[in-house]
């Protein structure tokens, strides 16, 4: 009788862990449902099952979905995510091989990938499911025939912000920009930039949906692949060896920020729930002459005066209006991402508002343009595979600083 009591309960004890994995092992492996259930037992969550002590090897509890994981923003935010332990579900569009490096920023069965459309509400409930914290870095410079402003900056972070409450998520944060402006002032286009109202839109659809978002609104972000120092080296960007800037750039004042700088701050602000409902400015150190700045990026790269290069007003150049005319026209992703709307927020002078808090608030170290600039620009020198002397050329004078 003994034996068979012993036998019962071992019977009744591997049941009982049956059933635990396989509750378990629904939450682990996303499998598609016939109906994506907004219902989310807060129990199943992965956070239920947190060990480590948070580093890349461990789990820190955090299964964050991460919507334009594959952009320049994006990759870097998802390494330093992975770094600290977070699980991270990556939702792609096109090609998967597109997302595949991103596998390498976590461990083993860290990275989850899954295909969706930011106009299919069921492909992005599935990506939400299963997540504690939802971060849109979404970004196109230009519009397409399928996707406007207003459908990536507006109606997508809307439907993303409305799903993720559906479905419990309990943070999100959305990447916006600096001079976001309901009415932007316009230069050359004679609505402004369509891109900046697009975006100060889709921060108000963000906070209606789900009030307790953190906003980010980053200056221009520079970095390895990005549009914005390595925009102005390209050289269809420039009319020969001459550089054309509105008003030659006399009249815009930048502040970059470096994209390592702002992916730590996303990260600081998602490992703190004190910062739920704020807007954060995501600005670097210095503020610098536009005009100024470029000329800075031509001296690295060995092209100043004696190369050839000068800088001009591009409102009296008729050859560079063609020019961005007749690229907007061709078919496919824009040469040097050159555009009206770029070329008009490029121009446009960062605001930044004290009242509000910057990326230093969330306890980020700024790095200085002139630290990264050298690496970076490397590529585009004059000569590049010319080897000089030690100390043969002089370091390049750094930009002045604008108080």
């Amino acid at each position: 009788m003994a034996h068979m009591r012993v036998k019962m309960a071992s019977l009744k004890i591997c049941s009982q862990s049956s059933k635990q994995w396989a509750s378990l092992s629904s939450v682990i492996f996303l499998q598609p449902s016939a109906a994506y259930s907004t219902e989310v037992n807060v129990n199943s969550r992965m956070s239920a099952f947190r060990r480590g002590t948070g580093g890349r090897s461990s789990f820190n509890g955090v299964v964050a979905t991460v919507f334009g994981a594959s952009g320049h923003l994006g990759s870097v935010l998802c390494n330093k995510l992975g770094n600290t332990g977070t699980q991270l579900v990556i939702p792609y569009r096109g090609d998967f091989y597109d997302v595949a490096p991103l596998k390498l920023c976590g461990d083993l069965g860290q990275i989850y990938f899954t295909p969706y459309n930011l106009k299919d509400e069921s492909s992005i409930r599935k990506a939400l499911r299963h997540s504690n914290l939802v971060i849109n870095v979404i970004g196109r410079d230009w519009e397409t025939k399928n996707f406007s402003f207003d459908d990536i900056y507006v109606k997508g972070p809307k439907t993303i912000a409305r799903i993720a409450k559906e479905c419990g998520v309990e943070r999100m944060i959305h990447v916006s920009a600096l001079n976001a402006n309901e009415q932007p002032e316009p230069l050359m286009l004679k609505e402004g930039s369509k891109y900046l109202s697009a975006k100060w839109r889709g921060e108000l659809a963000v906070q209606e949906e789900f009030p307790e978002a953190v906003i980010f609104r980053p200056s221009d972000i520079y970095g390895s692949e990005d549009r914005f120092m390595t925009y102005y080296a390209a050289f269809w960007r420039r009319q020969g060896s001459g550089m054309p800037l509105w008003k030659k750039g006399e009249k815009t004042v930048k502040q970059p920020v470096f994209v390592s700088d702002l992916a730590q701050g996303i990260l600081n602000a998602a490992r703190n729930f004190d910062t739920n409902g704020q807007v954060y400015q995501a600005i670097g150190p210095k503020r610098y002459q536009l005009g100024e700045l470029v000329d800075y990026f031509f001296r690295v790269m060995r092209k100043d005066k004696d190369w050839g290069y000068f800088r001009y007003d591009m409102r009296f150049d008729p050859l560079f209006t063609l020019k961005v005319f007749l690229t907007t026209k061709l078919p496919g992703w824009p040469i040097a991402s050159l555009g009206w709307d770029k070329i008009e927020r490029d121009h446009v002078t960062d605001c930044v508002d004290n009242s509000l808090p910057t990326l230093e608030d969330l306890g980020v170290s700024l790095t200085r343009i002139e630290d990264q600039a050298p690496w970076l620009l490397k590529p585009y020198r004059a000569h590049n595979y010319y080897d000089e002397d030690l100390g043969e050329f002089e370091k390049p004078a750094p930009p002045p600083v604008v108080a």
